[in-house]
């Protein structure tokens, strides 16, 4: 039998009280790693910071609840930049290197669409936030799932409404040149043929671009009733003031990243009166809504944007499938993926066979005295 007394007395010896040797520090449960590949430098870099930025708080929300499979949530970010040779590199350190569990990203859709390949290769659960090309899920890569909106979704959506709103007979467009841009312009103008409206002309401009007078000064002379700008905060931002300074009298209807508080406060005024068609706004009902915008305006002491709560939402739900998978297997984690059923700001999210997420709800917003006021909302049904 142990003699306590003298296993005391021995450790006294080594200097070691009863007290230290009773309460020595328990182990800590190593970080459960998810790999965040957005982009946070160039052109977009303020919206893959804003993805980033709702990750995190969903992360921290998380862990003060005591984390996923007792383990703390840590996000390992890269930055792709949106570029799909940077992108790439980004996986390939975040799987190899950094261990992670699951790869959430790459925003752009050329940036994710050269990153897929990766993650079917290595078996790495990967989910984006933002990334809109249809063909993307359409691809049938078992390992990659998409929550956000296709550039098909949003026309299919908006268009007709649109249409009947503002007594469209003719339309010019004003995108960014990637595929976001272009895929966005080619789904619009399919729903427009339908409906007998006139396409005036098409332009399109690079992620860098500030100078956008040329463009709009031919928009102006051509006098459509409409005109649809795909753009992201920067870009739209510089875009729409000058807009306002050629006194451009068509009605503007904007994709992209519209009711974020960095964009209101780039245009200021000149914002009043513009439409938009987004799946997120810090001013839609609902008190799941109103609990995030909450939670966001106490951590950054501002409204949250499209990009905060896609990365919000997502981070979510990739937390919740590895809880429900009960293991950081890769395997169990895309099943576990499959049966999403995530009730959060932005809708009752559930994936469709192609992994393409349903139930989440797309807003028309008028912009008025600064803010987005919802004056239309859809949900995006299951296709399949």
């Amino acid at each position: 039998m142990l003699d306590f007394r003298r296993l005391l007395a021995g450790l006294a010896l080594l200097g070691v009280t009863a007290s230290a040797a009773l309460a020595q520090p328990q182990p800590q449960p190593q970080p459960l790693r998810i790999g965040v590949i957005e982009p946070q430098t160039g052109p977009v870099a303020f919206d893959g910071t804003s993805v980033i930025r709702g990750a995190r708080l969903a992360a921290e929300e998380i862990n003060r609840a005591g984390g996923v499979l007792g383990r703390p949530l840590e996000l390992v970010t890269a930055d792709g930049a949106c570029r799909p040779a940077d992108s790439v590199a980004a996986a390939e350190r975040l799987i190899t290197a950094e261990k992670v569990s699951v790869l959430m990203g790459a925003f752009c859709s050329g940036a994710t669409q050269a990153v897929m390949p990766i993650a079917e290769r290595n078996r790495m659960p990967l989910v984006t936030a933002v990334s809109s090309l249809p063909a993307l899920t359409q691809a049938g890569n078992r390992w990659f799932f998409r929550n956000a909106e296709t550039d098909a979704m949003i026309a299919a959506a908006f268009a007709r409404g649109l249409v009947e709103q503002t007594k469209t007979k003719t339309v010019a467009f004003l995108a960014v040149n990637d595929d976001w841009g272009r895929g966005t312009v080619a789904s619009f103008r399919s729903v427009f043929d339908k409906l007998n409206v006139t396409t005036s002309l098409s332009e399109f401009f690079d992620h860098s671009a500030s100078d956008f007078y040329t463009p709009l000064t031919r928009i102006r002379s051509a006098r459509p009733d409409l005109v649809i700008v795909v753009a992201e905060t920067q870009a739209a931002g510089t875009l729409v003031r000058q807009a306002r300074e050629l006194r451009l009298p068509s009605k503007i209807f904007g994709v992209g990243a519209w009711t974020t508080p960095t964009f209101l406060n780039l245009v200021g005024p000149a914002a009043n009166g513009l439409l938009a068609g987004v799946p997120y706004a810090a001013t839609a009902p609902g008190e799941r809504n109103a609990t995030f915008v909450r939670e966001f305006r106490a951590a950054h002491n501002e409204d949250p944007g499209k990009y905060s709560a896609a990365g919000y939402t997502t981070m979510n739900i990739i937390a919740q499938a590895i809880q429900r998978a009960g293991s950081t297997d890769s395997a169990a984690i895309q099943g576990a993926l499959e049966q999403t059923d995530y009730a959060g700001p932005t809708g009752n999210l559930r994936f469709d066979a192609k992994h393409q997420i349903y139930g989440l709800q797309l807003h028309v917003v008028e912009i008025e005295n600064g803010k987005p006021e919802v004056r239309g909302t859809a949900t995006l049904e299951q296709n399949d």
